[in-house]
């Protein structure tokens, strides 16, 4: 063979098998971190919180509070002194069925028109877990998660008949979209709100649950090239966001 015919061969070679390798990097190699989307501690929340029920909930529930508590599987028995607090619900309904509560982070809960304030979940997510207490009620809890294409994802966390605390936790399937092949790379999702879902033989006179560490495991690899930080959220933000 002729040395320019190994030469062109060589080339050809390279295009077809080195370029897509690069293209498609970021798929193949990850950064996997643990990031708290919601502490509900007064130092670090995320959101303000609203508690909504469904057509029957009874006549001023459910009632919600920041509590001071936190799970000793987490937290071990911590001192009086931490800040630790949890969101406690009370919820009350007038007749048995598939009722439902909707935990939905919001700008001012005290408002008379609360804003949704849907948040962002950085890198491709994994998966998504939570703490609950239980009280023993035949009761489900998901995750709504909307898409970059305005799509909402509903993800079964959990059963809680169960008593006290429990690390409840769901993956993320793979054929949820996160990314794509042009600049930014990463298409965020959101965390719309949580929902708990009674089932129609349990009894629903009155109840209780508690929520803490709202937690996703996410891959937050990504190639650097120059002016990559134009495509950082924070910068888009500050730049486009009032727009």
């Amino acid at each position: 063979m002729k040395q320019g015919s190994v030469f062109f061969l060589c080339i050809l070679l390279a295009i077809i098998f080195v370029i897509p390798a690069a293209v498609f990097a970021d798929e193949a190699t990850e950064n996997l971190v643990s990031v708290v989307v919601e502490s509900f501690d007064p130092e670090d929340r995320t959101s303000d919180w609203l508690v909504t029920g469904s057509k029957f909930v009874t006549e001023g529930y459910p009632k919600q509070v920041y509590a001071k508590a936190w799970p000793e599987a987490l937290w071990g028995q911590q001192s009086q002194q931490n800040d630790y607090q949890v969101l406690g619900i009370n919820a009350k309904f007038d007749r048995q069925g598939y009722n439902n509560i909707q935990i939905i982070p919001v700008t001012d809960a005290a408002a008379d028109n609360p804003e949704h304030n849907p948040i962002p979940l950085r890198g491709r997510v994994k998966s998504f877990d939570c703490w609950v207490w239980g009280s023993q009620y035949n009761f489900d809890i998901e995750v709504h998660l909307m898409d970059y294409n305005g799509i909402d994802w509903v993800l079964p966390l959990g059963n809680l008949k169960y008593s006290g605390w429990k690390n409840l936790a769901t993956n993320i399937p793979t054929y949820i979209p996160q990314a794509v092949k042009f600049v930014p790379f990463f298409k965020q999702m959101t965390l719309q709100k949580l929902v708990i879902w009674t089932q129609p033989q349990e009894p629903v006179n009155e109840f209780y649950i508690y929520l803490d560490q709202l937690k996703i495991v996410t891959d937050v690899f990504e190639s650097r090239f120059d002016g990559d930080t134009l495509t950082w959220p924070d910068k888009m933000d500050e730049m486009w966001g009032n727009q």
